[in-house]
């Protein structure tokens, strides 16, 4: 088999780049892809541990990577750490709002308090995310948002509906933002990943049954790695997709 080779983006290197959810999973992959193409990395996180850890690892590799804490939650804090990193590395000119929980959930257990947390977590910081990079990205002439979207509620997938919902919206969010922004040489479009392999996955819920469906489903065999959705998000942010917008790109093994 030909070995595989992956594009490189030269245009990323020395980028102010702001990512949520940044310490794990896809998250950590989409960190460790831009510090790879030389940009400026800014990451968020709950797991702090993990954070520090992975920042320290690029940085004494020679990246340019900055961590801090946050519960994306809280939009008041969440916004001065976004402000206080581009105070370290720039102004944001790339936003990965990647954050969120997919944890599941029976909705006749659901609390009113549960389903605005759901929405908080999976749907609400991106838009506050936007708000907070989107002044300086106008000024600085352009730039890339990528919104992560899910093929969950694609699939008419039960036992998250809180989950579903704010997902779905994600879509309506990256289209009003592509047209707000657009005059200003913003893109904004949604990233959708399949069934992702991240350790988290597996832990829960990929079984033997998961498997099997995951074979049956997707038109590609193999897995979808947390890597293949970090060179969508690499290809997203790069010149290259200079004129994509307002769309969903969807990494999921040909499965919707």
């Amino acid at each position: 088999m030909t070995p595989t080779v992956f594009a490189r983006y030269p245009g990323l290197s020395g980028k102010p780049v702001f990512i949520s959810g940044g310490a794990t999973g896809i998250g950590e992959m989409i960190v460790r892809a831009f510090a790879a193409e030389g940009a400026r990395v800014g990451f968020v996180d709950l797991a702090e541990a993990e954070g520090r850890k992975l920042a320290d690892e690029l940085n004494a590799s020679g990246g340019s990577v900055t961590f801090r804490p946050a519960d994306v939650t809280d939009i008041g804090a969440y916004q001065r750490t976004i402000r206080a990193i581009e105070d370290i590395q720039g102004a944001t000119t790339v936003l990965v709002n990647n954050a969120a929980n997919d944890t599941r959930h029976d909705w006749r257990e659901v609390t009113p308090e549960y389903f605005d947390q759901r929405i908080a977590v999976n749907l609400r910081h991106m838009f506050f995310a936007i708000q907070a990079v989107a002044p300086a990205m106008i000024a600085a002439g352009g730039g890339s948002i990528i919104n992560f979207g899910s093929v969950g509620w694609m699939m008419a997938s039960g036992g998250y509906p809180g989950y579903a919902s704010a997902k779905s919206a994600v879509h309506g969010l990256t289209r009003s933002f592509a047209r707000d922004l657009g005059k200003h040489a913003i893109r904004v479009n949604t990233l959708v990943p399949g069934w992702v392999m991240t350790q988290r996955q597996l832990d829960l819920w990929v079984d033997d049954a998961a498997n099997e469906l995951i074979d049956r489903s997707q038109c590609l065999a193999g897995r979808v790695m947390p890597d293949d959705i970090a060179r969508m998000a690499l290809f997203l942010a790069s010149d290259d997709s200079r004129m994509c917008s307002a769309q969903n790109f969807i990494v999921d093994g040909g499965w919707v």
